[in-house]
């Protein structure tokens, strides 16, 4: 059965369970201290994954692939607000919002992003992530 779970609000058991599973996915992409390997990577993003960036520009999944397995330290990204909407059995809308931490611990570049995870017979796949510029930015 579809449902929502909100990060601050109560959830029910599975769909809570799913949105910290999505979000530890997510958020492993963003090399929360642990470089992500290349394999790694290439069993997180689904075979026919692509991505809508911030810039408006179009990314295939080798691009990412590529960018990401090279990153020699984590980016520094504060990702929270975090929403998971099941669509469908195996289909889930991630949805949360990013912002970059500035050296003087600002944050910049406000994005509002949206992740379509599907279940496969290898576990949950990133298939499309999109990423807006956010009208308004918010405090760290």
């Amino acid at each position: 059965m579809a449902g929502r779970c909100i990060l601050s609000g109560g959830c029910m058991n599975a769909m809570s369970e799913l949105l910290s599973q999505l979000q530890a996915l997510e958020l492993e992409l963003h090399h929360p201290g642990v470089h992500c390997s290349r394999g790694r990577l290439e069993q997180l993003l689904h075979p026919h994954f692509h991505e809508v960036g911030r810039s408006g520009c179009a990314y295939t999944r080798d691009t990412i692939i590529n960018y990401l397995a090279v990153l020699d330290a984590p980016p520094a990204v504060r990702s929270d607000a975090f929403i998971v909407d099941e669509l469908s059995s195996g289909v889930a809308l991630l949805s949360f919002r990013s912002a970059q931490v500035a050296p003087d611990c600002s944050l910049t570049r406000h994005t509002l992003r949206s992740s379509l995870w599907i279940q496969s017979a290898s576990g949950w796949q990133l298939r499309y992530h999109q990423g807006t510029p956010a009208a308004e930015g918010w405090l760290a």
